[in-house]
């Protein structure tokens, strides 16, 4: 089983991570030539297919260990490594979903740098038609990661169907943001999102590096009057506490977006998430019962299971 967890290892590293030979040899302490051999063997033994196998021993008691402690239907967890970022788990996302979609059905996709590259990704690689459903308003975000990736179409045929909100993410006050959500075309897509068989969020933590921040939806001040509230994290751009309890803030109400109580009720949601710097956020999102599927990597994994619930 040693030898199977090093050939995933080796073969995320070099295929998805684009470590070099000579990188891969220095962070598992083998020579080069033994990483040629074990990339070659990943190859001859289907390892290393359109997609990649994922079994091996510690990964896999990893993903048992979360499913236990949070109650997960499933835990997909990628090695980390020094280039280990939003791109590779976003990557690992799809490679999740691609496995798991059937034809036709419906996936749900949340707000967030993270999600826009799976959306990306996920156009380049599906090869069956799908339709994609927004979450959220915000068109300028999901239109670029869309556009990004519609070159596949010109090689496969497939080109997934997009629905999206027809809105801003953040209405300049309450009133304006109740007239959105109680437009017709927004309860069209809306309700189109109860049909899908599975739904992909990003999770934030509450920092500058937060998208909602970085795309200045909100300002330091309210940043920092989230953190005085107890915010540690947020799905859907609604930030949550410790416990994964919904905070008050002004913001919430300015939202257009799928409520956070709508979400728990949706089957196979599946949060993506990794860093240090994430563990409080998809720890307390875990604790509030958002998510039935989570995609992370090996550090990550480990530092979720060592936190005291």
């Amino acid at each position: 089983m040693y030898e199977d967890s090093l050939l995933f290892k080796i073969a995320w590293y070099y295929y998805f991570d684009n470590m070099t030979q000579q990188q891969i040899s220095d962070r598992l302490g083998i020579s080069r030539m033994n990483v040629i051999k074990l990339l070659n063997k990943a190859k001859s033994q289907g390892i290393v297919q359109f997609r990649i196998k994922t079994d091996g021993e510690k990964r896999m008691n990893a993903e048992h260990l979360l499913m236990d402690k949070y109650g997960l239907s499933d835990v997909f967890v990628i090695p980390s490594s020094d280039t280990s970022s939003n791109e590779s788990v976003a990557i690992a996302a799809v490679q999740y979903v691609l496995a798991n979609i059937t034809p036709n059905c419906y996936i749900n996709i949340g707000y967030g740098d993270t999600i826009s590259r799976i959306v990306r990704n996920l156009i380049n690689s599906i090869d069956s038609h799908v339709s994609l459903v927004s979450l959220t308003g915000g068109v300028s975000y999901y239109t670029s990661s869309i556009i990004a990736g519609a070159h596949k179409s010109e090689y496969s045929g497939q080109t997934p169907g997009i629905y999206l909100i027809p809105s801003p993410l953040i209405a300049s006050t309450p009133g304006i943001a109740k007239e959105f959500l109680s437009d017709e075309s927004v309860k069209q897509i809306m309700n189109m999102s109860k049909l899908a068989s599975m739904t992909i969020v990003g999770i934030g933590a509450v920092s500058e590096s937060a998208t909602v921040f970085k795309d200045n939806k909100i300002s330091t001040t309210e940043l920092t009057l989230l953190r005085m509230n107890g915010a540690v994290g947020d799905i859907l751009s609604q930030f949550y506490d410790k416990k994964g309890n919904i905070v008050e803030c002004d913001l919430h109400d300015r939202l257009v977006t799928t409520k956070l109580d709508v979400l728990k009720t949706y089957s196979n949601v599946i949060g993506v998430a990794v860093g240090e710097g994430k563990v409080e956020a998809i720890h307390a999102a875990l604790l509030g019962g958002y998510l039935d599927v989570l995609v992370t990597d090996e550090d990550t994994a480990q530092l979720l299971a060592d936190v005291k619930s």
